[in-house]
């Protein structure tokens, strides 16, 4: 599987995940043609702001494109509510409004609330896997998704894309829990930070151009190598 991630890092180059609303970095593929990615720069998130927006990010995404989500962070920065006392202040309504474009904004406003009001109960110490867990409306892939890009942590995140790769390259040949791939994938690939992110980001890219080519139509976006088979 070491040999997969090479692959598809040598076909798409670095992702810059996770992607910021005030960084001026592009999409290296250009597959949906959105700011803020920082390819090959793994030093963010660099204040608190930038950790808090990929944390809420994170949550927004659950069943949902990204394009989506950037659009409700958007409305979030734009209405001075991107700050967890903020969402916890402001008018439900208005909460729900703001994130409307991510879906689900009813439960998303609560999921939202929810996380705010954990985090403020830390005491500036980063949350454990176990501790997030707990939070309602945080399930394995969201609490991941933040420990990988907002607090640094070598935690593996898989999603649908990813089991959708493996499928396609034969690495596995059988449904399995969120649990069992993400131990199959840790087992499989080097411990590192990086490669823990940039492993999901690749996927993502990669199944997004596997459903494409299905359909019979264009792919879009640059390769910088080559392509994956």
């Amino acid at each position: 599987m070491a040999a997969l991630a090479e692959r598809l890092y040598a076909a798409y180059g670095p992702q810059g995940w996770w992607p910021l609303l005030e960084h001026r970095g592009s999409n290296p593929t250009l597959t949906g043609r959105l700011t803020g990615y920082h390819p090959g720069d793994y030093s963010f998130p660099r204040t608190e702001a930038q950790r808090f927006e990929i944390c809420c990010g994170a949550i927004l995404t659950q069943n949902t494109a990204w394009p989506n989500v950037e659009k409700a962070l958007q409305a979030l920065a734009l209405q001075g509510l991107l700050a967890p006392r903020e969402i916890l202040s402001v008018d439900e309504a208005r909460l729900q409004q703001a994130i409307r474009p991510s879906g689900y904004f009813r439960a998303k406003a609560r999921k939202l609330r929810a996380f705010c009001e954990f985090l403020l109960r830390l005491s500036d110490r980063p949350p454990s896997r176990e501790d997030l867990l707990q939070v309602w409306g945080v399930g394995p892939e969201t609490a991941d998704s933040i420990l990988l890009y907002a607090y640094a942590q070598t935690e593996m995140v898989v999603d649908a894309y990813t089991l959708r790769v493996l499928r396609h390259h034969g690495y596995q040949r059988r449904e399995l829990s969120y649990a069992a791939a993400k131990a199959y994938c840790e087992r499989n690939l080097p411990r590192s930070l990086f490669g823990y992110q940039e492993f999901h980001a690749l996927t993502v890219e990669h199944a997004k151009r596997l459903r494409t080519a299905a359909s019979g139509k264009p792919v879009a976006g640059r390769v910088n190598r080559r392509t994956v088979c």
